[in-house]
């Protein structure tokens, strides 16, 4: 079974909504994004993605790019990705790798399967990969039982909704504002309704897919909000936000604690 599924499953029991965290590997370093990532586990996260740092980033907002720019030039490399995976897995947490195709594509899809599991991933999320241009990566993720996560967005029609979460496994993404991601003020009044699509798309076919959203949330009362409706809350932006304003690593640390914490609050809706 899925243990990103089996991680939602857990918080269903418990009455709240997953957590999930993201940070691309490489900042602030390596050893400090592990470092962050492992804090991110320890304050509440149920399931961690790690970003693979990319030259291109066209759906990332600036923060998110202005982390993974550092990264890069930090030195970040595919196999930095996967140190840092297999140090966050270690921690028991369902891990995945969140990249654009082209990384994956160039370094064989079959050969990132391999070293992703060997690695303890979990599975990739693909935000530029349509299913009819992942042939490779079905028969990639099936043939070393890895998860697939593809994302549907508010423009996605039912039609295009239902033939995404027939390829999903693990859990569906649902990006809750159209652009760039980013940590917003407001969450897009549009996210409940797509996720309400998702979940009949996911019924009418009888799979058992929970549904998480991102892009946008920044804090715990969000977090509530959003735990309200959906399975899983998804933050990255607002975790990246408080490495690059923090004067060191330690105090950026701490940040990263207090934020994990209030948003573990949130999806509980504790506030």
């Amino acid at each position: 079974m899925s243990s990103v599924k089996t991680a939602y499953d857990k918080a269903r029991a418990e009455g709240r909504a997953a957590l999930v965290g993201y940070l691309p590997a490489g900042f602030p370093s390596v050893d400090g994004a592990i470092a962050a990532a492992r804090a991110m586990v320890e304050a509440g996260c149920d399931v961690i993605e790690i970003g693979l740092p990319y030259t291109d980033p066209m759906m990332d907002g600036p923060t998110i790019q202005d982390a993974v720019h550092r990264a890069l030039v930090g030195g970040a490399h595919v196999s930095d990705v996967f140190r840092t995976v297999e140090a966050v897995a270690a921690t028991g947490v369902p891990t995945l790798v969140m990249t654009y195709w082209n990384p994956v594509d160039r370094y064989g899809v079959d050969a990132f399967a391999r070293d992703l599991k060997s690695a303890g991933g979990a599975g990739l999320i693909t935000p530029d990969l349509t299913p009819e241009e992942g042939g490779d990566w079905l028969e990639a993720s099936d043939a070393h039982d890895l998860d697939r996560v593809f994302l549907v967005a508010l423009s996605s029609t039912d039609e295009r909704i239902e033939k995404i979460t027939s390829v999903c496994r693990g859990f569906v993404y649902a990006a809750s504002l159209m652009g760039v991601t980013g940590a917003r003020t407001a969450l897009d009044t549009g996210a409940p309704r797509l996720v309400e699509r998702t979940r009949a798309s996911v019924d009418k076919q009888g799979l058992d897919l929970p549904v998480g959203l991102g892009l946008g949330v920044s804090d715990g009362a969000q977090a509530a909000e959003v735990a309200g409706f959906a399975d899983g809350v998804i933050v990255g932006s607002a975790f990246i936000r408080r490495l690059l304003d923090a004067p060191d690593e330690a105090s950026g640390l701490a940040g990263v604690r207090a934020l994990t914490a209030d948003l573990a609050r949130g999806v509980r809706r504790e506030l």
